[in-house]
């Protein structure tokens, strides 16, 4: 059904408010879970990022299948808030459990892990799949689109940061027990109760607020299609040219993306030397980061487009955010720990993030592009599907990346449950040397994918033109 081009600024904020489930769920997966279940419940490292890599790749398999059954509902409040209506709920209590173990559990912790992280991360997507998938349903503009998608960055992020800010500032502190707050395990109950009630208010929230425009019958009946059927319907939509490229892209930069978060507590911990202050300022500063990117993004893209805006800022980011830990290896670097290197250091990941968030949006609302291109291809809308297999390679990207997070702890010889004031040298320069390199590798390769992206605006535009005309429309 076609919509009005220009949407309202209350469905844009209304719509983006349900991201907020996943921005929970994201700073929980990449800043706390691991060392959570290493640092505090003394699993091993490379044990705890097993653990989390398979639960990503089985439980990333079903969301093929969630997009396209999203996709092909069919009720009267039409395709997507079915979803959105019967999952927080349930999603809402497989988090708090992620954060509250049953005690004695033994060597089963393991398998814990892997089906708790299964069963959130699978809630996850019957939320965030039907969701995002409305972006192309609610506006056809190829701008608008990615304006679209900063109201889901922006929330997604507030949503994480206000956890990392209770986190850092009333839950994980420091108390006689525990000289370090982060290892406080007592707080990491009141850390997953208040994610979870946050989870489930977010979504229903925002499915309830986006009703009315989006409850209706779909315009077309699904045809009843066998297993087979399905599954070739999903194999021709994910051979399109543009996805595939677009998909490399994407799981390379959230690989990145996953050892920065995962590693982000170790650096700041056993690096930087954070003091408590610094860690009550750091939410703030990221957040002040992602407002950046939100009021950036838009001119941005309209200047360049978004291939060459992704591209360009991806490999800025990565410039940018190795180059404190290469000063310090090179010996340019001001004392750890004092205000003037946790200043400076806040100065390099205030601009770092700018341009990451940048390339987040940006290659978010290229997906919202490529559903025209298949449906010229195939005669089928896909959105829900599209958006599965983006959100497929984010899970296997952030599980590689929390992999490999892993294997850099483990090589450092980082051992479980270090005070940041016993650690040695030679393993803080290990654990920086690594993390250089992996992150100038990966944001070179996305940077290659991302310049290989095949539609623009005027692409775009033929494309609506073309449907429209098929469809007996005027464009």
């Amino acid at each position: 059904m076609k919509q009005d081009q220009h949407l309202p600024l209350r469905l844009k904020v209304f719509h983006g408010f349900g991201s907020i489930a996943y921005g929970v769920k994201d700073n929980g997966f990449s800043t706390f879970l691991l060392l959570f279940y290493n640092q505090v419940l003394g699993m091993d490292a490379g044990l705890v990022s097993a653990a989390l890599m398979l639960a990503l790749f089985i439980d990333a398999f079903a969301d093929p299948i969630i997009g396209y059954l999203s996709d092909r509902t069919y009720t009267r409040f039409g395709r997507r808030l079915p979803w959105l209506y019967a999952a927080p709920i349930p999603l809402a209590l497989a988090w708090i459990a992620m954060w509250s173990p049953p005690e004695g559990m033994g060597g089963y912790i393991f398998l814990y892990l892997v089906v708790i992280a299964i069963l959130v991360r699978t809630l996850l997507s019957c939320c965030e799949v039907p969701s995002v998938a409305l972006v192309p349903e609610l506006t056809q503009d190829y701008d608008e689109r990615t304006l679209l998608m900063r109201f889901r960055y922006l929330f997604g992020w507030a949503g994480g940061l206000l956890m990392l800010f209770l986190a850092f500032g009333v839950f994980l502190v420091p108390d006689e027990g525990h000289a370090v707050g982060q290892l406080n395990p007592e707080g990491y109950w009141a850390y997953g109760l208040t994610g979870g009630a946050l989870i489930a208010v977010a979504v229903l929230f925002s499915a309830a607020m986006q009703h009315k425009r989006v409850a209706r019958w779909p315009d077309k009946k699904p045809d009843i299609v066998t297993p087979r059927e399905a599954l070739h319907e999903i194999r021709e939509s994910f051979r399109n040219r543009a996805f595939l490229i677009l998909m490399g892209a994407a799981a390379t930069a959230l690989v990145a993306q996953g050892v920065i978060f995962s590693l982000s507590n170790y650096f700041y911990l056993y690096v930087w030397k954070f003091s408590q202050t610094a860690f009550n300022i750091y939410p703030l500063l990221l957040f002040a980061s992602v407002i950046g990117a939100f009021l950036l993004v838009g001119p941005v893209t309209k200047r360049f487009e978004k291939p060459r805006s992704a591209s360009a800022c991806m490999v800025f980011s990565a410039v940018v955010l190795i180059t404190p830990f290469i000063l310090r290896l090179a010996g340019f670097w001001p004392e750890v720990g004092t205000t003037v290197s946790t200043g400076l250091f806040f100065v390099f990941m205030f601009i770092a993030n700018v341009a990451s968030v940048i390339v987040m949006i940006t290659g978010s609302s290229m997906i919202a592009d490529v559903v025209e291109d298949s449906e010229v291809q195939t005669g089928r809308r896909s959105e829900g599907l599209f958006y599965a297999g983006y959100f497929f390679a984010q899970k296997c990207a952030t599980g590689l990346g929390l992999f490999i997070s892993g294997l850099i702890i483990s090589w450092a010889g980082l051992s479980e449950k270090t005070n940041p004031a016993d650690v040695l040298p030679q393993v803080v320069d290990r654990l920086t040397e690594a993390y250089i390199v992996i992150a100038l590798l990966l944001a070179l390769v996305a940077t290659a994918f991302f310049r290989r992206f095949p539609i623009g605006r005027d692409d775009h535009a033929r494309r609506i033109g073309t449907l429209a005309a098929e469809s007996g429309k005027t464009s």
